[in-house]
């Protein structure tokens, strides 16, 4: 099957993904918060970014790698922390980490992921990223990060743009609770998704399985019945944390989340190795700016590595954040969408989207290296 000829955009992968996930997971999906205007703002912001088609200049052959923080990669984008990953496709973990490795580009496991950093050991290769929702207790967090770099984790993922929790109300109107539990009415969805339900059925239904190995060793003793791991994890980090951070993770550390020019003046003086520009796709807070818009003044304030997300949806949006500033793209709905329309070819084929996508469009505008992208800018609508 031409997987190019039936699915050539993300637009067919969603469509797909769509009818083979239960209702209740593509909600915890596809949503964000509120009225979801962010999601609309990082949507137009990319859209305004405009290049100069270019004329006479023979034949181009793009070449897409890039380095960051040390190490050379063949394409500017990864694969960013998305919870509960395998709710969503059954060993969504394992195939986007296999992905990874196989193709060179970083994988990065979340902290409520529903594998922990030792069941990926043997397939990240050395393309593992370990994203950190910082827990309350030192003694925890010390545990993580030696589980993570005992993995082969080789990358820390400090996400700093969660201090509360978001209402997500699609998501609360979809009947998704933690851990997962499925009701009549989900059990309704689920057997009109086969596929999904096979695969469930051989893991077992999904639970965040870093966080429940931590469920007894709270200070006040283990969690009443009514709350769930999550309430472990101490969600508004600080300097000091950052600090703690750094002088415990022997790897790269990275802020994600971040949205203010100050925040990136400052992470350079704590020992950060690189900043992530992202409003979380709008999935925390409706009133923020779309993410590319904040790209510029925090490209100005430091001279660290910058990573972006929020909105992508082509090789076409990777272009326009390097040109405005990143030196890479980090993505995980996308990839999520990929595994719910094709299953374990999804990754694959979603990869090469992407690579096809800007390779055609650099070309149309003469750019022969990422490098050349800024200066082929028309400004924005």
């Amino acid at each position: 099957m031409d997987l190019h000829a039936r699915y050539p955009a993300l637009s067919d992968l969603k469509a797909r993904a769509r009818r083979r996930i239960p209702h209740f997971v593509w909600e915890y999906l596809d949503s964000a918060t509120g009225a979801e205007t962010s999601t609309i703002r990082n949507r137009a912001a990319l859209d305004a970014v405009l290049f100069r088609p270019a004329a006479l200049r023979g034949e181009i052959t793009p070449d897409l790698s890039t380095n960051l923080m040390g190490r050379t990669y063949p394409a500017p984008f990864g694969i960013a922390p998305l919870g509960m990953s395998g709710l969503i496709w059954p060993e969504a973990e394992r195939l986007l980490a296999r992905h990874g490795a196989r193709a060179g580009i970083p994988y990065t496991l979340s902290t409520v992921a529903t594998r922990t950093p030792e069941d990926l050991k043997a397939e990240i290769g050395d393309q593992g990223w370990f994203q950190m929702y910082p827990p309350r207790a030192p003694e925890m967090r010390d545990d993580m990060l030696r589980r993570a770099l005992e993995a082969g984790f080789h990358t820390l993922v400090l996400t700093v743009d969660v201090p509360a929790a978001s209402r997500r109300e699609r998501q609360t109107r979809g009947g998704l609770v933690q851990p997962p539990r499925l009701t009549p009415r989900l059990l309704a969805q689920v057997a009109l998704c086969p596929a999904w339900a096979i695969g469930i059925q051989a893991t077992g239904m999904p639970r965040m399985r870093l966080m429940d190995s931590y469920a007894d060793q709270t200070k006040t003793g283990p969690l009443p019945s009514t709350a769930h791991v999550g309430y472990l994890l101490r969600a508004a980090p600080d300097w000091e944390y950052v600090r703690a951070l750094r002088d415990g993770w022997q790897g790269k550390l990275v802020l994600k989340g971040v949205m203010e020019e100050e925040v990136a003046a400052k992470a350079k003086g704590a020992g950060v190795d690189a900043v992530w520009v992202s409003n979380h796709a709008g999935r925390q807070f409706d009133g923020a700016p779309a993410s590319l818009d904040v790209l510029p003044g925090i490209r100005a304030a430091t001279d660290l590595p910058i990573l972006f997300d929020s909105g992508i949806t082509g090789g076409l949006d990777v272009m326009r954040a390097l040109a405005l500033g990143a030196d890479f793209v980090m993505m995980g709905r996308p990839w999520h969408y990929a595994l719910g329309a094709l299953g374990r070819e999804g990754p694959a084929h979603w990869h090469d989207i992407l690579v096809k996508d800007m390779t055609s469009n650099m070309a149309q505008i003469g750019a022969n290296s990422l490098s050349d992208l800024p200066a082929r800018l028309a400004g924005k609508t």
